[in-house]
């Protein structure tokens, strides 16, 4: 299953995180990850691992246009030129002839400009038809709207820690409203939602994992969950949401759930 971004491009309605996956560990990951159906693989120049993603994916045999790949450039290789340098790096070690969405990892909160100066890198990259799609990583809704003031293409897709507790209702609804995809991260809040007792009992009443509720919750918020796993049982299930569907009175519950698990920062933090 797919979602449109507001170019025309469709990006599968899952993806797999990798970050703190590195070498053959993160090539076993990924050829299994793409036997059990992904398509949509999630990485970062400061994941360090796009080396092992890359020959994960020339051994797979799958034809490129059916890999969604996603890549970001770090907070130290910023502003237009080093933008530019970082993004071609990562097409180096990917492997690949051009990347399907390229994202800003964090902004600059005391540095606007040099926000804007690495957007524009990227509408380059754009128009170079070098990446499919453009977005934010980690930006907030006053972060976006200097982005948006400010560009020629608008975002495409913007990536946040988003599960259960954590849920940026005031980015999210503003990315709504301006019709950018919201992507999470973290959507099982790093493992830390597995035992909670309310989502326990919720999934009881499903016959699903805790696991499956998160995602499946992030889904009928109109979130795509990115949710990382290196385990092959735990990647099956996690693709297998699409047989149920969330009651409305269980979606409300999860959606003011208070914040008790995931972030290693402050969730009102800007």
């Amino acid at each position: 299953m797919y979602v449109e971004l507001k170019n025309g491009v469709n990006m599968p309605v899952i993806g797999l995180g990798t970050s703190l996956v590195e070498g053959q560990d993160c090539v076993l990951n990924i050829k299994q990850a793409l036997q059990l159906g992904y398509r949509h693989i999630d990485t970062a120049s400061a994941y360090k691992n796009e080396k092992s993603i890359g020959s994960a994916i020339k051994k797979s045999n799958i034809p490129r246009e059916e890999i969604f790949i996603t890549s970001k450039v770090w907070k130290d290789s910023m502003g237009y030129e080093n933008t530019i340098k970082s993004f071609n790096k990562s097409l180096e070690d990917l492997e690949l002839e051009y990347i399907d969405l390229f994202l800003i990892h964090w902004p600059r909160n005391n540095d606007k400009n040099l926000n804007i100066e690495t957007w524009k890198a990227l509408e380059t990259l754009y128009k170079e038809k070098k990446v499919r799609a453009i977005g934010l990583s980690n930006f907030l809704k006053h972060h976006l709207e200097i982005i948006l003031e400010n560009c020629e293409i608008e975002p495409m897709v913007d990536q946040i820690e988003f599960h259960p507790g954590l849920t940026r209702k005031e980015t999210l609804d503003f990315c709504k409203q301006k019709n950018i995809i919201v992507e999470a991260w973290a959507p099982l809040g790093k493992g830390k939602m597995l035992q909670n007792e309310d989502l326990l009992r919720i999934a009881q009443k499903y016959n699903k994992s805790v696991a499956q509720i998160c995602i499946k919750w992030c889904l009928q918020n109109g979130v795509i969950p990115l949710p990382k796993s290196t385990n092959l049982n735990r990647m099956k299930e996690n693709k297998e949401v699409f047989d149920f569907t969330i009651e409305p009175e269980d979606m409300e519950f999860i959606n003011n759930m208070k914040f008790f698990a995931g972030s290693d920062m402050d969730p009102n933090k800007s």
